[in-house]
């Protein structure tokens, strides 16, 4: 009947499953017949001579089956598999031997070999100052102190991987402890040689990256087998007690900087407007040196001109130039003056009372009104008013 029936192990009338215990007590008084059988043969008694001669064969067969099982089975168990990112140590006698890659692999069963499988793509963590939580802070670890004598409550976290799982293993007997006591040891120097400003602002990334040097050269050292990945700064503060003090400083230094800065900005708005101003002074004067020595160099050449035309002929010149005098002296002024043919004497027109008086309105049309009657009088012909001039020196003379 095969062990797969069904009906293996039932007897009639009971459809129960098979009772271990009689199972078991029945194999021990087939095994206890096997060695009373033997010892039968030995004594060599009654007639069954041939039925006692074959016994002790079939118990030598069944004892070298039974060994050979065991034995394939004790191979059998030097079979192990190694998963990936992990790698297996191969221990002869508790003495490292090799070690084995990802795979199906065997090695001498137990006793004599043992298998430790190491993950080294696992990511390991070490908290430093705390806990699961920043909250729950380990104040001995977390205190530190800082170049400018003050302390300073940091906590942060090292994350870690195997590099080498030898050393790991063998070289440290608490690996993750070494590696929390090299983390303190590494923060502590570097907060040590640092100002509390620059830890708590803009040197934390520094303070981070150095942390990681430092860690990385002292596990080395100890041949633990570990390389550092990431240091992460969870938090960095004053101490509870002096947080109020802190915070009323760091105001104050915010308060200094702002001024700094709104003095620095009204600066560059003032400074460079006086600069310009100053740059265009300098420029207008330059200008108007120029202007001047030009017009002076220009009034000496026209006067030398004036004065060969002067030598030619001086009265005329002499006229001219009190012409040219009395038309610039009097053509800035609101007065207009109206000689007549006949007579000396002169026609006053005040128009200056006349426009001041008027509206802005009027005012334009008393001067068209004016000024078209007065033009054909007060603009005489050159020679006319030449033979005048020459008539008022005779006069005088």
């Amino acid at each position: 009947m095969g062990l797969n029936d069904p009906q293996w192990g039932r007897k009639k009338g009971n459809s129960g499953p098979p009772d271990l215990d009689q199972l078991w007590r029945n194999f021990n008084k087939k095994l206890n017949g096997f060695f009373k059988r033997k010892d039968g043969g030995g004594n060599g008694s009654g007639g069954g001579e041939g039925s006692g001669g074959g016994s002790p064969k079939r118990y030598g067969s069944s004892i070298g089956l039974l060994a050979g099982l065991l034995l394939l089975l004790w191979i059998a168990s030097g079979f192990y598999i190694v998963n990936e990112g992990q790698r297996g140590l191969v221990l002869r006698f508790g003495k490292y031997v090799e070690t084995t890659q990802a795979g199906l692999r065997w090695h001498l069963p137990y006793p004599v070999e043992i298998v430790e499988a190491v993950n080294v793509s696992q990511v390991r963590t070490v908290e430093i100052g705390y806990r699961n939580n920043v909250r729950s802070k380990v104040l001995k670890e977390s205190l530190m102190l800082t170049d400018d004598e003050n302390i300073i409550d940091i906590q942060f976290a090292v994350q870690y991987i195997l590099k080498n799982p030898e050393e790991f293993l063998f070289n440290n007997r608490e690996p993750e402890n070494a590696v929390l006591q090299a983390a303190e040891t590494a923060i502590r120097e570097i907060i040590g040689k640092s100002k509390m400003d620059f830890v708590l602002y803009e040197g934390r990334e520094q303070v981070a990256a150095k942390a990681t040097q430092l860690m990385q050269e002292i596990l080395d050292r100890y041949k633990i087998g570990i390389a550092i990945s990431k240091v992460t700064m969870q938090n960095a503060q004053p101490p509870e007690q002096v947080q109020a003090a802190f915070d009323d400083a760091v105001k104050a230094g915010q308060d200094r900087e702002r001024q700094k800065n709104e003095g620095q900005a009204y600066a560059n708005d003032v400074i460079p407007k006086a600069k310009g101003n100053a740059a265009r002074l300098l420029e207008e004067s330059e200008g108007y040196k120029q202007r001047v020595i030009a017009s002076s160099e220009g009034d000496a050449s026209r006067f030398k001109q004036v004065l060969v035309e002067y030598n030619k002929a001086p009265g005329v010149t002499r006229d001219r130039l009190y012409l040219d005098m009395m038309q610039q002296v009097l053509s800035s002024t609101s007065k207009i003056l109206v000689d007549q043919k006949n007579g000396n004497n002169l026609l006053y027109l005040p128009l200056d009372k006349l426009i001041q008086t008027s509206g802005s309105s009027s005012s334009s049309t008393l001067a068209a009104d004016v000024l078209p009657a007065a033009a054909p009088e007060a603009v005489p012909d050159a020679s006319r008013t030449r033979e005048a001039f020459r008539g008022r020196e005779r006069e005088t003379r």
